[in-house]
């Protein structure tokens, strides 16, 4: 058993919720490169240039890579030997982003009641998902998520008989009526299966998924190729002004499911996936 005081997971998230708004994970700079040098359309080569412009300038003067520096969504795999101490593990999460959000002069855009919404003025509380998982070490993933993006996203409760034509007709379908809102090239997350909550859980989790991997299920590979293909041919574009980079990736995981159902969630991202990933 490994012990592991909280203040260790405060001090992660705090540096974490800093990193994640300010700087891109190489292989989202390494996309964002590629679809500028092979982007049709001039304006489009226009706006990815001023894009990835706008990363450098927030790299090197710490500026936010944008205003909106996001809901907190913490993803944490803890080791079933792992044994916390020092305080309670959820409260050293929120303390974290609390931290990482004053600290780091990060916008506070959360409000403590839906229908009341007053301003927690400090970020929290994040949406955190937990798992257990072998060994003694626990996998920080920090992933703030802007709502331009997320009010995009959808739920589709398909029937069986829908099959992967109906699949493929609900995440076009919900790229094609975010056209512009989504703040393309996007980054769009699917999950496939499980239950209402599940599919869009892993439709989440897919978002922080290397833009550069490919599923190794060989049938889902090809269903993330050939919608990835489709989606760049819907003319939406960078900043929805047209051109063939609508989305950088198509990123899909998959889960059992009922016989009676096939629940397909699609979690979009903007350009600007964030996501800072660190083992402890």
């Amino acid at each position: 058993m490994r012990a592991l005081d909280v203040s260790e997971i405060t001090e992660n998230i705090k540096e974490m919720c800093i990193e994640a708004n300010h700087f891109l994970s190489e292989d989202m700079k390494c996309a964002m490169r590629t679809a500028a040098g092979r982007e049709a359309s001039a304006l489009g080569r226009q706006i990815l240039g001023q894009l990835e412009e706008n990363m450098r300038i927030a790299g090197e003067d710490m500026i936010p890579i944008c205003q909106d520096t996001g809901m907190a969504v913490v993803f944490m795999e803890v080791g079933q030997e792992v044994h916390f101490e020092g305080g309670v593990l959820e409260e050293a999460v929120n303390e974290g982003v609390r931290q990482g959000y004053t600290e780091g002069f990060l916008r506070k855009s959360v409000v403590g009641d839906p229908i009341e919404r007053e301003n927690t003025r400090d970020n929290t509380p994040a949406v955190i998902h937990y798992a257990i998982v072998p060994g003694d070490k626990v996998k920080v993933t920090v992933a703030p998520k802007g709502f331009g993006s997320e009010n995009m996203s959808r739920v589709f409760m398909l029937k069986p008989a829908d099959g992967i034509e109906g699949v493929k007709a609900a995440v076009l379908r919900a790229v094609e009526d975010a056209g512009p809102n989504a703040c393309p090239p996007m980054v769009v997350g699917v999950g496939i299966g499980g239950t209402f909550e599940k599919c869009a859980l892993m439709a989440k989790r897919a978002l922080t998924r290397p833009v550069d991997e490919r599923s190794k299920i060989p049938y889902v590979c090809r269903l993330e190729q050939e919608l990835l293909d489709r989606i760049n041919r819907s003319g939406i574009g960078p900043g929805g002004l047209g051109g063939s980079t609508t989305a950088l990736a198509v990123n899909i995981d998959t889960y059992p499911t009922h016989i009676a159902g096939l629940p397909v969630a699609v979690n979009i991202c903007c350009h600007v996936n964030r996501h800072a990933v660190r083992t402890i």
